[in-house]
């Protein structure tokens, strides 16, 4: 078995490309780090996420334990990793809504829900592994964690986009902190998911299609002076709050003592 180091030596000798999209084949550390994050998916998938060793994924995936770890250095990273998979398919998913001309709001917030629902379906029936180990406010595998913020930022991008492409006029005062409003409107959407045992998810899809347009008609009256108190104090509970959630994790709040690591 090749280390990473030989690889990435036996990479400049082949002259092998830097990864760019040019249709070229990938550096193998890339193959091999891809290979890595697959094979550890299917074994959470089949033995479970706490059952599943980084020796057995090694093993699994043909490389040795050294090598995995130097891709990812524990179980945690692999789940990163996941994360970062995710957030890079939604965002190629909803590239025909957010710019085929599509300008209605209401339809913009569906399309970019379900194309989440879309995208993570396939990794639906161990999600709630996931989501135990997510929960807990020190693990790095939460949404709001230091360690999450690469996904996070990448999935309210989302949202910022949603809005600025959207014909609807928003009132100045919400404009900065309704994409992060969204964002955890998606986050309890994917609550909602973890535990949906429908067929296909189908009960997450119905709740898209009956929060969409609720959601729209919301932004679209705060620009009315008539709810300016109510904006105003929306926009003065998100500030006050907010900071707790994703805020603290951009400050990179320590973890308690005595907190878990790998």
């Amino acid at each position: 078995m090749k280390d990473a180091q030989e690889e990435k030596q036996e990479e400049k000798r082949d002259g092998e490309p830097d990864g760019k999209p040019d249709g070229r084949k990938a550096p193998k550390s890339a193959q091999t780090r891809t290979l890595i994050l697959e094979t550890a998916l299917r074994l959470f998938r089949e033995r479970g996420y706490d059952k599943t060793t980084m020796r057995a994924i090694a093993q699994e995936a043909g490389v040795s334990v050294g090598n995995a770890y130097y891709y990812f250095a524990s179980k945690e990273h692999l789940v990163q990793g996941f994360y970062d998979r995710i957030a890079e398919e939604h965002q190629a998913a909803v590239e025909p809504v957010l710019e085929g001309g599509e300008k209605e709001l209401v339809d913009r917030i569906r399309g970019v829900l379900l194309a989440w629902l879309d995208i993570a379906e396939p990794y639906h029936e161990f999600a709630a592994q996931f989501f135990k180990n997510a929960a807990d406010p020190d693990s790095p595998l939460s949404p709001f964690s230091p360690e999450s913020e690469g996904p996070r930022e990448a999935a309210i991008e989302v949202h910022r986009r949603v809005i600025s492409g959207a014909s609807v006029k928003i009132d100045p005062e919400l404009s900065e902190a309704l994409p992060r409003l969204l964002w955890l409107q998606q986050m309890g959407l994917v609550l909602f998911w973890v535990y949906d045992r429908s067929e296909g998810a189908e009960n997450s899809r119905r709740l898209v299609e009956r929060l969409s347009p609720v959601t729209a008609r919301a932004i679209s009256l705060s620009r009315f002076r008539i709810l300016r108190p109510l904006v105003k104090e929306t926009h003065e509970l998100l500030s006050d709050f907010m900071p707790t959630a994703a805020g603290m994790a951009a400050s990179g709040r320590p973890r308690r003592s005595g907190a878990k690591k790998d």
